[in-house]
């Protein structure tokens, strides 16, 4: 009997222990700082070099946004695997470490490079993933310890594994179009899904066909860089227009926005299949097949759309 009783006691604790373990999506500054000092804990600072270099988290390592983000001509796009497995082996990072993404906290737009770059480490096979939120901003206002100090992990030996159930490519777009099996979700705001303006690299202005408009912005706290939580992100959820029978995607330019609507829905909101399309706009409009679109404006409006960004590229 005393065995058995040992027996249920033992596993009590062994499930105890691996529900603590759970990393919450989002942090507050003061819940990142009880746990300041576990040996699993990483705190990634996805600021520039610089501005890392004149304050962060104690402990805190560089990994710059930059690092994370495609070429010039589609920044969306997710790097080559090799490129990504040793960015994760340099900072240390493995499926047993908790990686905790810091950015600025500047606004809502800068929340998406967190999203982002959580996006990239979940895609790569880690679990243990938290956003600081309301980022660095968050962190200094809330009193806590800085420090100016570089910081540097053991590199780790793991090689990622790509989880295709968070990606949404070109082609799983175009054919869940035809066969009207998606929810299309675009982040952006809405002179860009209206087709008044576009992305410099985008080819033409619109939007995917049959793409619903959910811009990132209605997830936080107005006039902050804080996300919503709980019951109130599940009211903002409970607007988007989805069809729990078909895989949702969430897009924007350069699949940055979008993921925030991303992080909100499958992170915060616990909405199931929810996937990232990272080359979003610039990568749909550049297929030469002319892919699926709504609301391409007509020759003349693309002509002046041109013309304002040569202008503003031009005439400074």
């Amino acid at each position: 009997m005393h065995s058995v009783i040992r027996f249920f006691a033992l596993a009590t604790g062994l499930v105890a222990a691996s529900l603590s373990w759970a990393a919450q999506p989002l942090l507050s500054p003061a819940e990142l700082r009880a746990l300041m000092g576990n040996p699993n804990l990483r705190v990634l600072d996805i600021r520039d070099g610089k501005t890392y270099g004149t304050n962060h988290i104690p402990g805190a390592i560089s990994a710059p946004y930059g690092s994370w983000r495609g070429p010039a001509s589609n920044p969306g796009e997710l790097p080559e695997i090799n490129k990504l497995a040793s960015q994760l082996q340099k900072l240390g990072l493995s499926p047993e470490t908790h990686a905790v993404v810091v950015s600025s906290g500047a606004d809502d737009t800068d929340f998406g490079a967190s999203a982002r770059v959580y996006w990239t480490l979940k895609v790569l096979g880690l679990k243990e993933l938290s956003v600081l939120n309301g980022g660095m901003k968050a962190w200094v206002a809330a009193g806590l310890p800085q420090d100016n100090q570089p910081s540097n992990a053991a590199p780790s030996a793991y090689v990622p594994k790509l989880d295709a159930s968070l990606i949404a490519t070109k082609e799983d777009v175009r054919q869940q179009i035809a066969a009207n099996k998606v929810n299309l979700i675009d982040a952006r705001p809405a002179e860009f899904y209206s087709g008044d303006t576009r992305h410099g690299a985008a080819k033409v202005p619109g939007t995917l066909k049959g793409a619903v408009n959910f811009e990132h912005a209605q997830w936080f706290t107005p006039g902050t860089s804080q996300l919503l939580t709980g019951d109130a992100a599940r009211k903002v959820a409970s607007k988007v227009q989805i069809d729990d029978s078909k895989e949702t995607v969430s897009f924007c330019n350069t699949g940055h926005w979008a993921a925030t609507n991303w992080f909100a829905l499958s992170e915060v909101a616990g909405k199931k299949n929810v996937k990232l399309y990272a080359g979003s706009m610039v990568d749909w409009s550049a297929d030469p097949r002319g892919l699926p679109m709504d609301n391409v404006p007509n020759r003349a409006k693309q002509m002046l759309i041109d013309a304002k960004f040569w202008a503003e590229k031009n005439l400074k």
